[in-house]
């Protein structure tokens, strides 16, 4: 039996001993490679997910202190801010808010641990305002908020900084060219455009029928929602809608430092009388218009009381015998969308800019001409009659400009601060400050008579009429049987304007639901039988923009208005944002 056996050469087994140990020499030299690069690329991730956390967490400083400074600033205002930047500066997240804050240690830009850099870069002053708001003006000041974060609890020794620039601002409401502190809607049915700033605390709703054009920046804490309101009974074809400037929704809401909510109910005590024992200097007390008056007028059933307002040393009286000559109360009217008798109180401008000429105890207490009015109609009402103010012949006005408020019905008639060079134009280079609060607000042309309002629309015939001034003032919302009207119908209207033209410069504000008119809305036309709209000239005054030509007693909104955010280098002092 022969056996074959292959002997190798013995060189060859070295070879191949050679090459396993090289080749798992390799492999060793990969694995560890890999095993080196997968650990620094975890610690690099590890690193890179804590420098994040505590990047989010000196944010998260910097909001604490920046809620502290919003809600003393709403509550209290400037005064009381500036007296607390010690206390916003020791405000940052502690474990006894949240376990998850004991992990994590904060400082300021200098280093002190504890500490939230808290700096006045602007100063408080009327100055131009930041970011959504620009083109502004208002009281303001500007704030740089920093913070340092480091978790305690790491191998790595990370820091991350980030810094806010904010702007703590009271806004007079008379600077928006539209402002409701409810849901707005505007859905005109010819083209319209809208001169200035547009904003709602609401939604905003928008379905014209023609071209609905906004030349300025349009804001709401809502949504801007380009349809009717869903409870909107009206039927509409779709226009269009044109922004020139920003549109956004989702914005801060813009509240009055009213010391409770700013809701529209709440709102609407700064055209009420105070109760019996309210402070003057309390919140509410500093926005109400009667605390604000330089004259109070009080007409009751047996007797009209006027007298100066808290700004009027001694708040001397004003007798019958002169009160007179500026206030009648023997005016009556019909208002066909009531369906009621107004008993007016009638205020006449001319007549009290001539007694404003005059040496009069008011006057002399104010130091100052009467600017301020405040009237309200306390006599008896059936339920065929309501309450109202007309002012009159209020063409010129007193040289520092007149503001007019009542918690009742106001009506205008007739050109109100127009000069006749002006009329049926947006030039307001010589009109006066001035402004117009009520319950609601009802403009009557030159050709309005009180003895023709009883009878049809085709005897209620407008003619052309120029109102320059702001206007605040309550609505009746939509409901599912009656649209609101909207912002084109704001103002209200009783007379036929068909062919006829209401130049209006001003500023539409919407505060409140109507407590006192409060009829629906129920459209125009003959059928109906209550008006039909004005050719609508209307413009915003950019005379409002100058805080130095606001109407006397201008209300106004606080904000903060958020500027520049920036990631900071850690643990430095402050650099630029």
């Amino acid at each position: 039996m022969n056996t074959s056996v292959n002997i190798r050469p013995r060189g060859q087994d070295g070879y191949a001993l050679a090459t396993v140990i090289v080749l798992g020499g390799v492999s060793l030299a990969i694995l560890g490679s890999t095993l080196t690069w997968t650990s620094n690329n975890a610690n690099l991730n590890e690193r890179h997910n804590q420098y994040l956390a505590s990047l989010a967490a000196a944010e998260a400083a910097t909001e604490k202190v920046l809620a502290g400074l919003s809600a003393d600033y709403h509550t209290a205002g400037a005064a009381v801010v500036h007296s607390r930047l010690s206390s916003y500066a020791a405000m940052v997240p502690n474990s006894g808010e949240s376990a998850f804050w004991g992990d994590y240690e904060f400082s300021n830009a200098q280093g002190t641990v504890g500490q939230t850099h808290v700096e006045v870069t602007s100063p408080w002053g009327v100055s131009p305002l930041i970011s959504q708001y620009q083109g502004l003006q208002g009281y303001a000041a500007t704030f740089r908020v920093v913070s340092n974060a480091r978790q305690t609890r790491s191998p790595f020794d990370i820091t991350a900084a980030v810094g806010q620039d904010i702007q703590l601002a009271t806004i007079p409401l008379f600077q928006f060219a539209i402002f409701y502190n409810l849901d707005l809607e505007i859905n005109p049915g010819p083209n319209m455009t809208v001169r200035g700033r547009v904003h709602s605390n609401g939604r905003l709703y928008a379905q014209p029928q023609a071209t609905l054009r906004f030349l300025g920046d349009v804001t709401a804490a809502g949504e801007i929602i380009h349809d009717k309101m869903p409870e909107d009974p009206s039927v509409r074809s779709g226009g269009t809608i044109v922004y020139d400037e920003e549109h956004d929704g989702g914005v801060t809401s813009l509240n009055m430092p009213i010391g409770t909510d700013n809701s529209p109910s709440s709102v609407r005590q700064i055209v009420e009388q105070p109760p019996a024992g309210e402070d003057p200097d309390s919140q509410i007390g500093k926005q109400r218009y009667y605390n604000k008056a330089d004259m109070i007028v009080l007409v009751y059933d047996n007797r009209v009381e006027t007298f100066g307002g808290l700004s009027a040393a001694g708040s001397p009286s004003i007798p019958w015998s002169a009160a007179k000559s500026f206030i009648s109360t023997n005016a009556s009217f019909f208002n066909k969308r009531e369906g009621k008798t107004v008993k007016a109180t009638v205020l006449d401008v001319g007549k009290l800019k001539d007694y404003n000429n005059t040496v009069n105890p008011l006057k002399t207490a104010l130091g100052h001409d009467i600017s301020t009015v405040y009237v309200k109609d306390l006599r008896s009402q059936t339920t065929d009659t309501q309450p109202g103010i007309k002012v009159v012949n209020g063409q010129y006005l007193p040289p520092s400009g007149l503001t007019i408020a009542t918690p009742q019905p106001l009506y205008v008639q007739g050109h109100y601060n127009a000069p006749p060079s002006a009329l049926g134009t947006a030039n307001t280079t010589q009109t006066k400050p001035a402004a117009l609060i009520a319950d609601a607000i009802t403009i009557l042309s030159q050709g309005w008579s009180d003895g023709n309002s009883t009878k049809s629309l085709s005897s209620r015939v407008a003619q052309n009429t120029t109102v320059n001034a702001a206007i605040l003032a309550g609505i009746v919302k939509t409901t599912p049987a009656s649209y609101s009207g909207g912002v084109e119908n704001f103002p209200r209207f009783l007379e036929n304007w068909s062919g006829n033209t209401l130049t209006y410069n001003g500023s539409m504000i919407v505060m409140f639901e109507s407590q006192v008119a409060t009829a629906l809305w129920r459209g125009t036309g003959s059928t109906i039988g209550i008006y039909n709209p004005p050719t609508r000239n209307w413009n915003f005054d950019n005379n409002f923009l100058d805080p130095t030509k606001l109407p006397p007693a201008t209300p106004a909104v606080r904000t903060l208005i958020r500027g520049q955010w920036t990631v900071l280098p850690p643990n430095t002092t402050v650099v630029e944002l």
